[in-house]
């Protein structure tokens, strides 16, 4: 099934472009996303083994640590800037945005409950059709959420902020990591 920690095998982007260090997570939500739905059409056809159980570990381990300081970036770095400076239907964009953020930590507390037992050494639980269609709405949330940051709501952003300005929001990212 490949459980390679995902991301790990992208470009390395540092924090003094901050904007690609946010282009790159994507690259890694996305494989992260890809990766959960693999296992829950692996698990639906085979059920649990070791492979399961090591990809619902990863699936985890990326949401429950990187993706939350991704949203953290993206709400204290990027949003607030277009929501004072923004038009009108760049700050309506943002609002969608911020609400997707809270739809996707509710969805996500439901999904990482299943993740869990999935990831346990005893387990043979089946897929409920209420965690699959969890994990298919966290999946699909992403793919518009990520679209319009990357097409509109980033290059909104960069182009509206300082270099001195970059560079401070690329040391508070690398600061945030680092606790």
């Amino acid at each position: 099934m490949g459980t390679a920690l995902p991301g790990f095998d992208a470009p390395a982007v540092g924090f003094e472009a901050p904007y690609e260090m946010l282009a790159a997570c994507h690259e890694r939500v996305q494989r992260s996303l890809d990766l959960l739905g693999r296992l829950v059409d692996y698990i639906g056809k085979q059920g649990h083994d070791a492979q399961t159980r090591s990809a619902a570990a990863d699936v985890l381990r990326y949401f429950d640590l990187a993706a939350p300081l991704h949203h953290q970036d993206e709400e204290q770095h990027v949003f607030p800037l277009l929501l004072t400076q923004g038009d009108v239907s760049l700050r309506a964009t943002v609002q969608r945005l911020q609400a997707d953020h809270r739809q996707m930590e509710a969805l996500w507390a439901d999904a990482r409950e299943a993740l869990l037992r999935w990831s346990e050494p005893d387990c043979q639980e089946q897929i409920s059709a209420d965690t699959r269609e969890t994990i298919a709405r966290f999946r699909g949330l992403y793919a518009g959420h990520i679209q319009a940051e990357e097409g509109q709501v980033f290059p909104a952003a960069h182009a509206a902020m300082s270099a001195a300005t970059l560079g401070a929001m690329g040391a508070e990212m690398q600061a945030r990591r680092r606790t």
